[in-house]
């Protein structure tokens, strides 16, 4: 609902609509809720939709979807039956000053269509409260339905009907964290039968029946990924003789067509969702880990970025995309590249020795980009997390991956690529970055008074950035203060026009470079394909939504995002139980509202909530006693015991 409402308010072609939202078209038409003009329905200029926020005093404010506008203010008489978290469609109140506001004109659902509850007994009584906020879940169970499950049976809730989807499990089970956040957004690892079938109805890539493709199985092309990945996306030649940079990416776009069971399940996905021990992909397995994946020694479809580059300037100075046939001689992962550059690792044999060859000088090369680019763009030093499992779902042991050579040799190369690809289209699907809000600046600014530092405003905030990066380096803190620069930022997301992008500082950028994991880029493909072919018709049809489906994607993108961070959570928590009463180092992460700390010890990076602590500062180390933990909100809760350094 939350997406057909977010269309409307943009304006939704007919031929876009589905069987299953037709009924509600006809229902907001006949309401006159929404208008059709020329085929295309939207949303009456009285009428917006929105969330409902905090519901205070018979008061609440309606957060307004799919246009970037002011909260509609709901006022006491006005607010009807609806509660916090409705889907709603309101009236505008036309004429009244000050704030804007609305009335209720219905409840078309919840925002959030799918909940996760669970039972605990309360005084001896059973009853299924919602995971989050232990407040009774909007499915009911009757006394004797109650009897029959036991004291932490966790349940998916469909909120839009009220109703019990299905039983995930017991909270006691480690491996029920994987069911529960996946659970919350609707995510599943299955395909159904129908897409399967698709998936698997390609045949291996025989070149004969692709005479218009560009033959470039004679380059000798490499893949550098990550030592688990599965899902090849991209691979990279560099010709030093012609100075061109050849990046082929896979050409998700050949099997995965417009319409269709298999390209709905992808738009629906959007993401490929990354957890410690397995990934749920966008598509399925048969395209996204063998034929569309780029593996070594066969023929793979790609969609090629051919880029000259002047040495002198580090330009683009002419570049070109097409489709093309590749054959990758090696699959390397980062660490193989990093020994390589080290010294550590000796060619094989001669498809090996010629990739070597090409990967010393593309290396000068993209080390003079990123220098280039960081003259104008932001360098944050960047922490993964790599969290081990056992086969039990509990924590093994986690480490933090920083970049290496070999990653930042792989990322300017694809930067180049999604850079070159934007220059390409003036609408579309961009990436987008905008600057940071004076306030945000300001309470930085603050917070990094507070641990000491002279905040010295220059001419631009890219050198009072970098010189508080520097201030950084020499406190030690160059990973906390970065991780502070990063929440003073605006959310990077999709859009149709471009608004460039603040913290690579590149006047227009897009996503191009990864479409077997993320649909942004299938769309990219679509549309430079359209514009390659003078197809108006195609890419009209690519364009005819993209405001909503822009939209859709970057709520996508914070979905699995949210996934992927409250999984690892989840794991921390159940270490934390298995570990009260011990004692920890951890740093201060937040002051304000409250403490915060993060674990640094031999378990790296779960969150603490801190009860108890005397005049701690930003950033300080200290020992910290787990207290308490709550499973089932995955919240940890420590108090402080001593400052390191300070005496027993």
């Amino acid at each position: 609902m939350k997406s057909l409402l977010i269309r409307l308010t943009l304006g939704l072609s007919e031929q876009d609509i589905s069987t299953n939202e037709m009924p509600h078209i006809k229902n907001f038409l006949a309401k006159k809720y929404i208008t059709k003009k020329e085929n295309i329905y939207k949303f009456n200029s009285k009428y917006r939709a929105g969330t409902l926020g905090l519901v205070q005093k018979g008061t609440a404010y309606l957060n307004v979807i799919g246009e970037n506008i002011r909260d509609l203010f709901i006022g006491e008489n006005d607010l009807g039956i609806a509660k916090e978290g409705d889907l709603i469609i309101a009236q505008r109140l036309l004429g009244s000053r000050g704030t804007p506001s609305a009335k209720i004109a219905e409840i078309v659902g919840r925002a959030q269509s799918y909940s996760v509850a669970y039972i605990i007994s309360k005084n001896g009584k059973k009853s299924l409260v919602d995971l989050r906020t232990d407040y009774p879940a909007g499915a009911e169970l009757s006394e004797n339905e109650l009897n029959t499950y036991q004291v932490g049976d966790v349940f998916k809730i469909n909120n839009q009907e009220n109703s019990i989807m299905e039983k995930l499990g017991n909270i006691k089970d480690p491996k029920v964290d994987e069911l529960i956040v996946l659970a919350q957004f609707n995510k599943h690892d299955e395909f159904d039968e129908e897409v399967l079938k698709i998936a698997s109805s390609f045949k291996s890539v025989e070149t004969k029946k692709y005479p218009n493709r560009t033959d470039l199985r004679d380059l000798p092309f490499c893949t550098i990924d990550p030592v688990t990945a599965k899902d090849y996306d991209d691979a990279i030649y560099w010709d030093d003789k012609n100075t061109t940079l050849y990046v082929a990416i896979a050409d998700v776009s050949e099997y995965v067509k417009p319409f269709g069971a298999l390209d709905n399940e992808a738009i629906y996905r959007s993401f490929s969702i990354y957890l410690p021990h397995r990934s749920i992909p966008m598509l399925p397995r048969q395209l996204s880990e063998t034929l569309c994946s780029l593996q070594p020694h066969v023929d793979r479809l790609s969609y090629v970025f051919e880029m000259k580059l002047d040495l002198d300037s580090l330009e683009v100075s002419r570049s070109k995309v097409y489709e093309a046939i590749i054959h990758s001689d090696r699959r390397f992962n980062y660490e193989e590249i990093d020994d390589f550059f080290d010294g550590k690792l000796k060619a094989k044999n001669s498809e090996e020795k010629k990739i070597f060859a090409y990967i010393t000088k593309l290396r000068v090369v993209t080390d003079r980009l990123k220098a280039k680019r960081l003259k104008v763009g932001y360098d944050f030093r960047s922490t993964e997390l790599e969290m081990e499992l056992d086969e039990d779902s509990n924590i093994v042991s986690t480490s933090q991956a920083e970049e290496t050579p070999s990653h930042a040799l792989i990322e300017d190369c694809m930067l180049l690529a999604n850079k070159e690809a934007a220059a390409k289209f003036e609408r579309g699907i961009f990436r987008i970055h905008e600057p940071p809000s004076q306030a945000k600046l300001q309470k930085l600014y603050q917070e990094l008074a507070g641990i000491g530092m002279f905040i010295d405003i220059k001419n631009s905030l890219k050198e009072t950035i970098t010189n508080i990066q520097k201030q950084a380096k020499e406190m030690d803190l160059e990973a906390e203060v970065d991780t502070l620069i990063i929440r003073s930022q605006m959310q990077a997301r999709y859009a149709p026009l471009n608004s460039g992008h603040f913290g690579l500082g590149f006047e227009a950028y897009t996503h191009f470079t990864s479409p077997i994991r993320r649909y942004s880029d299938l769309i990219v493909h679509r549309l430079l394909k359209a514009i390659n072919n003078n197809d108006t018709e195609e890419g009209s049809y690519v364009l005819r939504n993209i405001e909503s489906l822009a939209m859709t994607i970057s709520e996508k993108e914070r979905e699995a995002s949210t996934i992927e961070v409250e999984f690892e959570q989840r794991k921390f928590a159940r270490w934390a139980e298995a570990n009260l009463n011990k004692e920890f180092k951890a740093r201060i992460s937040g002051t304000d509202p409250e403490v915060k700390a993060e674990l640094h010890d031999e378990i790296q990076g779960a969150r603490l909530n801190i009860t108890s602590s005397e005049n701690v500062v930003l950033f300080e180390d200290v020992i910290v006693k787990i207290e308490r933990v709550d499973i089932a909100k995955a919240k940890i809760f420590a108090s402080v015991v001593k400052k390191v350094g300070d005496d027993v």
